[in-house]
């Protein structure tokens, strides 16, 4: 009954402005309106992402749920984990609206939100509440902070207690001079502040790093070496990217970034570049383009020990979880892996 809500809900959400939109699907969900199968888990999808048991490795990126409004329900919906934010030391409201654009011939969306949030505290409140699943935080900076390296940091100390693991987000392009923290130098410093906040927290929390798609070979080179030099659990490859070749959509040059399928292919190969270069030093994180279940198992295949997806939520709603871990299993069986971890790198070189 749920799935069939949610079949003639799509087209009805898709008549309002998308953030109206998305703040309605989060409302759906905390009244329970969402299929809600609970996490998908089976022998071949049971994996450790960074020491963390995750029942599959599908999960949900950061950005659906900023505010950690929808914490139990989103963890109820087929993920094998999910993560909330970007969350900053303090509220502010991000970019002036309209700030999200649907891109329906492209199955892509334009988001330049600018880090809107409730601030750490709220956030924390909600997350400290207790739960049954994997949730993390993703780490932002306030727009006109004075110690954006800082930021991060203070948001881990605060929200650190109360999640599973931590990403650190310097790879928004909405944020004026964000990806500058992705140099060497500013990001190893940034880095070991983030790593010393983890030290005082009551356990040692997994910190992800997610990057940008827009890297070169040796701008990756040099971030695979402060992650490794500075203890950094695994990467997170990528965010979204300023990249519009290809595009048909009436919005294709709004300012932001660009995530969903037109991402999968370039996103895909970051991730065998960084697969290339940790040599399995880490494990990584596939973000970027995924819809289906061959997508997943592509991402895994090119070096992901675990996924993320968002966008495509909007164009096939939240049942799709359910629905990508379900066919990732099947295609496991079918290439004779009795695990996904056994799958992880093994056609790396596709990619490249």
């Amino acid at each position: 009954m749920k799935a069939m809500l949610q079949k003639l809900a799509l087209p009805a959400l898709h008549l309002l402005p998308p953030e109206a939109a998305h703040a309605l699907a989060l409302r759906a969900l905390r009244l329970g309106l969402a299929p809600m199968p609970g996490p998908v888990n089976t022998p071949r999808l049971a994996c450790t992402l960074a020491g963390l048991s995750l029942p599959n490795p599908i999960g949900l990126a950061a950005g659906f749920d900023k505010n950690a409004v929808a914490v139990a329900p989103l963890l109820r919906t087929g993920f094998g984990y999910v993560e909330f934010g970007a969350a900053t030391p303090r509220a502010q409201p991000g970019n002036p609206k309209p700030r999200l654009f649907r891109l329906a011939p492209d199955a892509a969306a334009i988001n330049r939100f600018g880090f809107n949030n409730d601030g750490m505290k709220a956030i924390a409140r909600r997350l400290a509440k207790p739960r049954a699943g994997i949730a993390g935080i993703n780490l932002g900076a306030n727009k006109d902070s004075e110690n954006r390296a800082g930021d991060f940091a203070r948001v881990l100390t605060h929200i650190g207690p109360y999640v599973d693991f931590a990403t650190v987000n310097v790879s928004s392009p909405n944020t004026e001079r964000l990806r500058d923290l992705q140099g060497k130098a500013a990001l190893g410093a940034l880095l070991l502040g983030v790593m010393e906040a983890r030290s005082s927290l009551p356990r040692p929390i997994p910190i992800f790093l997610k990057i940008a798609p827009d890297l070169d070979e040796s701008e990756l080179a040099q971030i695979v070496d402060a992650a490794i030099t500075t203890g950094v659990s695994g990467i997170i490859a990528t965010n979204t990217t300023l990249d519009r070749q290809g595009l048909h959509s009436a919005f294709a040059n709004e300012v932001g970034g660009l995530s969903g399928q037109p991402l999968f292919e370039k996103s895909t190969r970051v991730l065998a570049q960084l697969s290339k270069l940790t040599n399995g030093a880490m494990p990584l994180i596939g973000v970027g383009g995924v819809g289906s279940a061959e997508q997943a198992f592509a991402k895994i295949r090119a070096g992901a020990s675990a996924v993320q997806l968002y966008t495509a939520l909007v164009y096939k709603g939240i049942g799709l979880a359910a629905e990508i871990a379900h066919g990732l299993d099947a295609l496991l069986a079918t290439n004779g892996f009795n695990n996904v971890a056994d799958a992880v790198g093994t056609g790396r070189d596709e990619f490249l």
